[in-house]
């Protein structure tokens, strides 16, 4: 059952199915506001997502204290990917919108476990950041967060 009765499942979204039980699920944590179970299709042995139980496309579009209770199960969802997977190292993704590499249109984390040569990788073509754009940047960020 959704978090928020006030924001219906989608019946054409794969991780709604899964919420309302009718797409099955191999379930690792549940509570009222949050799932979580594995990928099936992993990219990497333990594997796992994370979801809000009710039907957001991005993060930005959830309330905060559904963002925070996703946020408060990570880390223990992290140590058990961890333990389980055997690997020390692990990613924590979370796509919003397609340019972004989104697929499913329902917030989800992907708690991948890591080794040294996996075929998995990222591309981080870092640039550079001028101090007059750095302050620009930040005055902007800061008026929005007030």
């Amino acid at each position: 059952m959704p978090s928020d009765p006030d924001v219906p499942a989608d019946p054409d979204c794969i991780l709604c199915g899964i919420v309302a039980g009718t797409i099955p699920s191999y379930k690792i944590y549940e509570d009222d506001h949050v799932l979580s179970f594995l990928d099936i299709g992993p990219l990497a042995r333990g594997h796992v997502l994370l979801i809000p139980k009710a039907h957001y496309v991005t993060l930005d579009t959830m309330p905060d204290d559904l963002a925070a209770d996703c946020a408060r199960v990570l880390p223990s969802l992290a140590r058990a990917v961890m333990t389980v997977s055997g690997r020390p190292d692990f990613n924590i993704l979370q796509n919003n919108g397609a340019p972004a590499g989104q697929i499913v249109n329902h917030v989800h984390f992907h708690i991948i476990p890591r080794r040294e040569g996996d075929s998995l990788g990222y591309r981080w073509p870092a640039g550079k950041l001028a101090d007059d754009e750095a302050r620009r940047l930040q005055q902007a960020f800061t008026g929005q967060l007030r």
